[in-house]
């Protein structure tokens, strides 16, 4: 897969684009005021792969609240401000490691030339994010509705303003709920700059539909080799979004976290408890890096096949599992003991 090659920028230490891997964000949940339980899931959301969090300031204790998250934290934030500019410029004061603003509501050219002051002083990237939901009113009166058009039109826009007031350390997001027309309007999008683009389907909605949204979306532009940074919009815990991510970069070789779990769907073949084992083994290695290819199969049709090709592998039938590593058979597990047996192996061939 031929990546385009775009600009690169920094947020904190992690760059975007210019080649540099596809960056996986997400989005706090929490109340930006409550320091403490910001701080703790920001710092699950890290641990679970998270390399960039962004939270939300609505108001100005949320702006002080901000520089004390900042400072309990190690992963890059940023402020994402809408309405009034002077919370941006508070949060970049508080130590943002990048804004997000949209040019819809963000206020007057001379608020943005504020904003793009005090972030050109303090080398601080911005992100010029659209949403179909929030055009300018001009735009959306010329196109009549949401279109991939209008939405590149109003980013265009806000981006040749900054383009004007001399700062170039940004990069774009186009996102609607609407899964063809996001995928239209990137492409539109990375046909006109070579700025890093962040990919992403606002209001995805629950796990599932939100995850089926977001992988044809942002997986349908990864493939054509457009996006460098994205979240995954789940109405969900933001861990999930990370969880996510991470498979879409699996499913394109592009990036991967954690153990590969291959598990049949089940059929009236299966002959063991195939749900219960998958979901004990794969709860007991969230805490992986590495990412071996384990397979657990439920019949002994595809499953010795699947199991023989990856690294730990087991092919269940009858109350009992053969056990294969790296293609050999090792021997024949009693059910009870294959989920003990399946982590104990992958913890010894990461370790």
């Amino acid at each position: 897969m031929k990546r385009k090659k775009t600009r690169q920028i920094m947020v904190g230490n992690v760059p975007i684009g210019g080649g540099a891997p596809v960056v996986v964000q997400s989005m706090t949940n929490t109340d930006t005021r409550d320091v403490a339980s910001t701080v703790a899931q920001v710092n699950h959301l890290q641990k679970a792969g998270c390399e960039i969090v962004r939270l939300a300031v609505p108001d100005e204790e949320a702006a002080r609240s901000f520089k004390t998250i900042k400072d309990q934290v190690q992963v890059p934030l940023i402020a994402d401000i809408h309405f009034d500019h002077r919370l941006a410029i508070a949060a970049l004061r508080a130590g943002a490691d990048g804004l997000r603003i949209n040019p819809g509501n963000i206020g007057s050219r001379k608020a943005v030339e504020e904003v793009v002051r005090e972030a050109r002083k303090l080398h601080v990237p911005i992100r010029v994010g659209v949403n179909a939901g929030s055009l300018h009113r001009d735009i959306l009166a010329k196109y009549g509705h949401p279109t991939p058009e209008a939405m590149v039109e109003s980013g265009l826009r806000h981006v040749r303003l900054l383009e004007d007031l001399g700062y170039e350390q940004m990069k774009i997001s186009l996102k609607s709920s609407n899964v063809q027309m996001t995928i239209r309007a990137y492409e539109l999008l990375s046909a006109k700059v070579d700025y890093p683009l962040h990919l992403g389907v606002t209001e995805a909605g629950t796990l599932i539909s939100g995850t089926v949204k977001n992988a044809i979306a942002i997986g349908s532009l990864l493939g054509r080799g457009i996006g460098d940074t994205f979240r995954v919009s789940l109405t969900r815990d933001p861990v999930e979004e990370v969880k996510v991510a991470y498979e879409i970069l699996r499913a394109f070789d592009l990036r991967a976290r954690g153990p590969e779990i291959i598990s049949c769907p089940t059929c009236g073949r299966c002959e063991i408890d195939l749900f219960g084992l998958v979901e004990r083994v794969e709860k007991a290695l969230e805490d992986i890096t590495a990412s071996p290819k384990v397979a657990i199969m439920g019949c002994v049709v595809n499953g010795p096949g699947e199991a023989r090709e990856a690294d730990i592998g087991v092919a269940g039938g009858r109350g009992q599992g053969i056990l294969f590593r790296k293609g050999k058979l090792v021997r024949k597990i009693a059910e009870p003991e294959l989920a003990d047996v399946l982590i104990r192996e992958v913890r010894k061939m990461v370790r």
